[in-house]
């Protein structure tokens, strides 16, 4: 049996629910690496093609036309095994290819994933969490890319790449009216606003709870596990703090200052210009979707303008 050829999105998503068509060619990739005798479980979620073996491994089997996720994904597991105090990430066990496909066994995380918990903790202990999260993001920022700065595209090439079709994006995923008619003045101000080269430091761009891993210990939840680096890119340190602010923060005070505080920003440095960075980054952010993505009930008649929008998202 072979991997069929998959050509968009589309046709993953159907092969993916569709078990039979790709789940005996990963169990004979898996005992070819010596897994024969585990049970393997799809994963239903995600991109790629995802299943555990067992207890202890992971394989992630990439398509062509998602080549870069993979290589994303190889030398970000690299760059990151045993960096990180306290948090886990995989470790790169094995590599290989089939029927034009490529694939990854990693060993498998200890841990529970963060979106099974965070909708039910008391808000004490999602403010000590997200301070975790701000700590992490920086952590992660600390590590020296490596050889994730060999994978394209540039910073400022993908800043000129999402302005160019960012109204095109917004209009269609149907961001407010009010909202769209201001977006290419606020374009405008994206050259001004955001450094063209900064100092490249590792973005996941997707620091949200259905990517990373929490455990509870004396002091309360803590994040774990980072998995999921397939989005990886190297650039403007601010750009990871959009997910957790729309995702988790949500417009909370409280929340915005430990994420803030964590990610170590002191009170002086959260002014008007750091959050107009992060708004001009959120709607120029690979995923963005700010009608679903931001996570304050009702937002959209809530606002009139890009300033209203910004201070309910960052009102610390």
């Amino acid at each position: 049996m072979v991997l069929p050829h998959v050509a968009d999105a589309a046709q993953l998503r159907r092969l993916r629910a569709d078990t039979a068509g790709w789940l005996p060619v990963a169990s004979d990739i898996a005992a070819c690496h010596g897994y024969g005798a585990v049970r393997l479980v799809p994963f239903a979620g995600g991109t790629n093609l995802v299943a555990a073996l067992g207890d202890g491994a992971i394989l992630k089997i990439f398509p062509a036309f998602l080549r870069s996720q993979f290589l994303s994904e190889r030398a970000t597991l690299r760059v990151l095994c045993r960096r990180l105090a306290g948090v886990a990430t995989p470790e790169l066990l094995q590599q290989g290819q089939r029927d034009g496909w490529s694939y990854l066994i990693m060993t498998r995380l200890d841990g529970v994933p963060a979106s099974d918990v965070w909708p039910q903790l008391a808000e004490p202990d999602k403010l000590s969490l997200l301070r975790h999260v701000g700590r992490v993001i920086a952590d992660v920022q600390r590590v020296p890319p490596g050889v994730l700065l060999e994978l394209g595209p540039r910073w400022s090439d993908f800043l000129q790449a999402q302005r160019a079709g960012c109204h095109d994006r917004h209009q269609r995923l149907g961001l407010p009216k009010p909202l769209l008619a201001r977006l290419d003045d606020l374009l405008r101000d994206a050259a001004v606003l955001l450094p063209r080269d900064p100092e490249p430091v590792i973005l996941t761009g997707e620091y949200i709870p259905e990517n990373f891993l929490v455990a509870r210990d004396s002091d309360g939840w803590r994040v774990s596990g980072l998995f999921d680096f397939g989005d990886v890119r190297t650039g403007f340190g601010e750009y990871d703090l959009l997910g957790p602010s729309a995702f988790m923060a949500a417009g909370h005070p409280e929340r915005v200052r430990a994420l803030f505080e964590g990610y170590g920003l002191a009170p002086a440095a959260i002014t008007w210009q750091l959050k107009r960075r992060l708004l001009v980054l959120m709607l120029l952010h690979e995923h963005s979707d700010p009608l679903r993505h931001i996570c304050i009930p009702d937002w959209p008649s809530r606002v009139g303008s890009f300033e209203e929008l910004q201070a309910l998202i960052w009102p610390a």
